[in-house]
């Protein structure tokens, strides 16, 4: 494990499994991933592949029948120590005073996550008062400018406004002013523009971008566009059926991928010089069902370059291609002086 003080957030062999009547759902199933401080980190992958339990793992709100059953969150708190939040209490007083303090997230639908019942102002001022020591008329005042801060308009009238009153933009960008209110470390956004129209979304992308700069926070981003990966990210984690496999730069991800997934998914996207009449690339089959996971690598059944009598019976471990860069594919456990990336004991 990474014992710099540039590292915020290191998870290693992260498992969280949902224990239903029909059986196990191993959503999170060994997921490795590392953010420095003032980075972007990008988590791309399909609908089901495990992003968003990923990111509610490191906060501790995985709703049951789901919990953590193996693995390490290692955070390093705003005082320079080390935290294993997998070992903390998901109910317990020292996970509450890090969720919204040291680390904040911004959910991917405002409108099932933001209260319709109370304003926005006291949302925004409860999360103030809860982890800061000021009186209600400061926390009044901080939270109107930390609408203002986002680009609410009319930010002291908009305070008294319900969620239901606002746009879906608006509602995205009190999101975020929630999420900011107490200056967290690390700032997690769960695909924040989904559900925006474009140019919305590129007023979200460009206001988190801006306040990254301002504050220095770290920003681990789910997302599937990988239009959005390529403007933000410093780094990415390809994720497939609750595992990471493949991960590095944004460079060398865009312009040297290794699993036949990350160039399936580079494969996909419209290109300006495309040939007139040309077809998408269309990358075959969806992604298995929960309870029917392929045996060996998960990807097999839909992959171009399947090794008959190998992808499916072995499980590839994560192999170093170069600095930085791992890959979980057999395709390159068979080189020369390949070496094997935290095998877990």
């Amino acid at each position: 494990m990474p014992d710099d003080n540039d590292t915020l957030l290191d998870v290693r062999d992260l498992k969280t499994h949902f224990f239903t009547d029909e059986g196990v759902v191993k959503a999170v199933d060994g997921v490795n991933l590392s953010l420095k401080r003032g980075q972007t980190l990008c988590v791309v992958g399909e609908s089901g592949c495990g992003k968003s339990v990923t990111a509610r793992s490191i906060l501790r709100i995985v709703p049951a029948p789901g919990r953590i059953v193996s693995g390490e969150i290692s955070f390093r708190g705003r005082h320079g120590d080390r935290i294993d939040l997998a070992r903390m209490n998901p109910r317990g007083r020292d996970i509450r005073n890090i969720r919204g303090r040291e680390i904040s997230m911004i959910f991917q639908e405002p409108m099932s996550s933001l209260s319709p019942v109370h304003t926005i102002g006291s949302q925004l001022m409860e999360a103030i008062l809860l982890h800061l020591p000021v009186s209600k008329g400061e926390a009044r005042k901080r939270a109107v400018s930390l609408l203002d801060l986002v680009g609410i308009p009319r930010a002291s009238e908009q305070l008294d406004a319900y969620s239901f009153e606002l746009s879906g933009g608006m509602r995205q960008r009190a999101m975020i002013a929630i999420a900011l209110a107490c200056e967290p470390q690390l700032l997690i956004a769960d695909e924040p523009t989904t559900a925006l129209d474009v140019t919305t979304q590129a007023n979200i992308l460009d206001l988190i971008r801006e306040l990254q700069e301002d504050s220095g926070m770290s920003v681990l981003f789910i997302t599937h566009d990988l239009s959005v990966v390529a403007e933000i990210a410093d780094e990415v984690v390809v994720m497939y059926l609750g595992r990471d496999v493949e991960s590095g730069d944004v460079d060398t991800i865009f312009h040297n991928p290794k699993h036949p997934y990350t160039r399936a998914l580079l494969q996909s996207i419209p290109r300006y010089d495309s040939l007139a009449g040309e077809r998408l690339y269309s990358l075959k089959g969806t992604v298995p069902h929960p309870f029917s996971r392929p045996a060996g690598c998960p990807f097999h059944p839909r992959c171009d370059d399947v090794i008959a009598g190998q992808c499916n019976t072995n499980d590839p471990q994560r192999y170093s291609i170069s600095a930085g860069h791992s890959v979980r594919c057999l395709l390159y456990a068979a080189e020369e002086n390949r070496s094997v990336v935290d095998t877990p004991a």
